[in-house]
C-alpha cells in the first residue's frame, strides 16, 4: 500500500489545512473537495477560482482531486472552503446559471458521432479551458445524431446524456451503458466516455480485494428492490410480461417495464425480462464500507469483496468515495455496488 499524506495545493503552492474532505459520488456529479485553513493564512488570500489540487502522496504524478474554489466562509478563527471540479462548470456554467448553448438549423451538432458531439459542446460552452477532451473517446457502439436533433438553448449536461442513453452495448448477454467521468492527465482535467465496466466477466480486471479481516473497518450491506413482475416492450408494438410467485411472496410485488428496440417478438421480449430478473435476483446487494485502503480506487474500478456469507461475496463497481483527513487522520468510506448491466432506461429508474 502507497504511504498516504495528502497535501492541498492552492494555484500550485501547498497550504497548511487543517482538514480536509473529499467527496466522489459519481454518475455525472462534481467532486467536491472542502478543506479549513487557518484564518490568519487563509484570509490575505484571494482564493475565489482559484485552482486546488489535492494530492496522496508527494510521489504522485497526478492528484486526485483538481478543481476550482466556488466558496469560502471565514469563522472566528478559520476559514472553510469549498471546491468543485470541472464538472462543476457543466452543471453550472456561472455562479447561479447552468452551462447551455444555442443550437440552430444552421449551427449545430447534427452528423457528429457521441464523442464528437460532446467534445464540440464542452468547447462552445466554453469549458473547455477547465474541462479538456484530448482523451474523450467514444460510445461503445458508436452513435451518432439523436432522433430529435439538438435546437435552442440546450444544457450541455443534458447532450451528454442523450447520448450515453442511447448507446447500449449489445454484444454481451445483457446490454452494457456507457459513462462519462473526469480522469487526470497530470495537468489538466480530462473528460472521457466510456464503456460500464462487466463486473460478470471471468477476465474482469480486480484492481482491489477487500475482507471483513484484513480491510473493511465497518461494514453496511443494503439489499437493493428486486424486480418482479417485469414487462419488455420490443420493436413494432410487440411485448412481453415476466412474473415470478415464488419471488413476489419472498420479496413483494415490484413492478418494472422497459423498452428494448433490439428485441422483435414477444419470445424475445420473454427471454430478455427473464434474464433482468435473474441478474437482479443474482446481484441485488450494494455496499457502503470504511476501510483504510482503496483511495486511488476510480469510478468504474471493478473490486472483490470475499465474506464468509456467499450471497454477498463477488465482484462489485465503485461507484463513488468519501475521503476524511487532517495531517494526523485518515479515513476512506467506499460505495460500491454490482447493478446489473442492464439498458439505460432501467439504469435511471434504479436512482429514482
Amino acid at each position: 500500500m502507497r504511504n498516504i499524506s495528502p497535501k492541498i495545493f492552492i494555484d500550485g503552492r501547498e497550504v497548511d489545512y487543517l482538514e480536509g474532505k473529499y467527496k466522489l459520488a459519481g454518475t455525472l456529479t462534481a467532486a467536491t473537495l472542502n478543506f479549513k485553513l487557518p484564518l490568519a493564512y487563509g484570509g490575505r488570500m484571494k482564493l475565489w477560482n482559484k485552482e486546488v489540487t489535492l494530492y496522496l502522496n508527494e510521489s504522485d504524478a497526478s492528484p486526485i482531486f483538481r478543481g476550482w474554489i466556488k466558496r469560502t466562509n471565514p469563522t472566528f478563527n478559520e476559514i472553510e472552503i469549498r471546491a468543485e471540479d470541472a464538472l462543476g462548470y457543466m452543471l453550472k456554467g456561472g455562479e447561479d446559471s447552468v452551462a447551455k448553448i444555442v443550437l440552430t438549423d444552421r449551427d449545430n451538432l447534427d452528423g457528429l458521432t457521441a464523442g464528437a458531439a460532446i467534445q464540440d459542446a464542452i468547447k462552445r460552452a466554453k469549458l473547455d479551458g477547465k474541462l479538456k477532451t484530448d482523451f474523450i473517446g467514444n460510445t461503445t457502439p458508436v452513435v451518432g445524431s439523436t432522433d430529435k436533433p439538438f435546437r435552442g438553448n440546450v444544457n450541455v449536461l443534458d447532450i451528454v446524456k442523450t447520448f450515453l442513453n442511447k448507446a447500449v452495448d449489445t454484444t454481451g448477454t445483457l446490454p452494457r451503458p456507457n459513462i462519462a467521468r473526469i480522469i487526470d492527465d497530470g495537468t489538466n482535467s480530462q473528460f472521457v466516455v466510456e464503456l460500464e465496466s462487466d463486473i460478470t466477466s471471468t477476465t474482469a480486471n480486480i484492481k482491489k480485494v477487500f475482507t471483513e479481516r484484513d480491510n473493511i473497518t465497518k461494514l453496511n450491506i443494503i439489499n437493493k428492490k428486486v424486480p418482479t413482475v417485469i414487462t419488455v416492450n420490443g420493436a413494432n408494438n410487440v411485448s412481453a410480461t415476466f412474473t415470478h410467485d415464488t419471488a413476489i411472496e419472498a420479496l413483494d410485488r415490484n413492478y418494472f417495464e422497459v423498452t428494448n428496440n433490439n428485441l422483435s417478438s414477444p419470445a424475445a421480449c420473454l427471454d430478455f425480462a427473464k434474464n433482468l430478473f435473474e441478474a437482479n435476483l443474482a446481484l441485488q446487494y450494494e455496499y457502503t464500507f470504511e476501510t483504510f485502503e482503496g483511495a486511488y480506487l476510480e469510478e468504474n474500478d471493478i473490486i472483490k469483496i470475499e465474506t464468509d456469507e456467499p450471497e454477498f461475496a463477488g465482484n462489485y463497481r465503485i461507484i463513488g468515495k468519501n475521503i476524511n483527513f487532517s495531517p494526523a487522520k485518515f479515513s476512506i468510506k467506499l460505495t460500491i455496488n454490482r447493478r446489473p448491466p442492464v439498458l439505460a432506461e432501467y439504469i435511471a429508474s434504479l436512482d429514482n
